[in-house]
C-alpha cells in the first residue's frame, strides 16, 4: 500500500510515523508513506498557497489551483485496463466531512493508494471538493490543520493491513471491530495494586467462564457508549 500525504508541513510526519507499528510496517515494505509539499505547486515570487476569501471574512483560504495541481501530480498514472487499475482514493481532511470511523479505516486499508490532503489556515476553496473522492472529519472540533487528522487516519488504516500486526486476532477482538461493540476491560500484573484487585474469574484458569465474563463485560461497556457514537461505527 502507498500513502501520499499532501501538506504544507511535511517535516511534521516522519517523527511520528516512523515508530512502533507504523515504523515496522514500513520496514517490512507492507506500506510506503511519502510526503508532497503543497507549496511546491505554487507560482509567483512568494509561492503563495492562500489568499483572502471572496466576500470578506477572517483568515486566509487555500487556493484551489495550487491544491488541484498537487493532487493531480500525486495520482497514479496507469495504462492498465479498467479492471486492473489500482484502487486509489483522494481524501480531503476537513471538518465538513463525513465522520471517520473503524469501518472507513478498514476500507482504506484495502486500497493500493491513499492520498490524504491536509487543509490549513481558515480552510480550503470550496471548489476543491470537485477534485477529491471523499471528505473526512475525525471529530466535531477544529485543528490548526489537517496534519493531525492525517496521522490518525494513517495509524487506523495501516494497522488493519494484513501482516502488519503479527497476531491474527489482534484486530478482530478489539473495540469497534464489530459495529457497536467495545472490548472488555483487561488486566495484567500485579494482581493487587493499592487495594485494587484483578477480577478473580480471570485468575481462575476456567477458560469457559472467563470467556463468558469477557462477553458480559463487553456488552455492558457497549451499552454505555453514546448513541451518536454507536451510530457512527455502523457507517462508512
Amino acid at each position: 500500500m502507498l500513502i501520499t500525504i499532501l501538506t504544507l508541513f511535511p517535516e511534521i510526519f516522519p517523527q511520528v510515523l516512523s515508530y512502533s507499528i507504523l515504523g515496522r510496517a514500513q520496514k517490512k515494505n507492507l506500506v510506503k508513506i511519502q510526503y508532497v509539499n503543497i507549496r511546491d505547486f505554487a507560482t509567483g515570487k512568494h509561492k503563495s498557497v492562500d489568499d483572502k476569501p471572496y466576500g470578506g471574512g477572517v483568515g486566509m483560504i487555500m487556493r484551489v489551483d495550487v491544491l488541484e495541481k498537487a493532487i493531480e501530480k500525486s495520482r497514479t498514472k496507469s495504462d492498465q485496463p479498467l479492471a486492473e487499475k489500482i484502487k486509489e482514493k483522494v481524501v480531503l481532511l476537513d471538518p465538513t466531512g463525513k465522520m471517520f470511523n473503524q469501518a472507513t479505516a478498514r476500507r482504506y486499508s484495502k486500497l493500493d493508494h491513499l492520498i490524504l490532503v491536509c487543509g490549513h489556515y481558515e480552510g480550503v476553496d470550496g471548489r476543491i471538493y470537485s477534485f477529491v473522492d471523499e471528505v473526512i472529519s475525525i471529530g466535531n472540533y477544529i485543528l490548526s490543520g489537517g496534519e493531525g487528522a492525517a496521522i490518525v487516519v494513517v495509524d487506523a488504516a495501516v494497522r488493519l493491513i494484513p501482516r502488519v500486526l503479527t497476531k491474527k486476532n489482534a484486530v478482530v477482538d478489539e473495540s469497534f471491530s464489530r459495529a457497536n461493540v467495545l472490548e472488555h476491560p483487561q488486566y495484567t500484573r500485579p494482581a493487587v495494586y493499592k487495594g485494587l484487585i484483578v477480577p478473580k474469574i480471570l485468575l481462575s484458569g476456567d477458560h469457559q467462564k472467563i470467556l463468558e465474563w469477557q462477553k458480559n463485560q463487553s456488552k455492558t461497556r457497549s451499552k454505555k457508549v453514546d448513541p451518536s457514537i454507536r451510530q457512527l461505527t455502523d457507517s462508512g
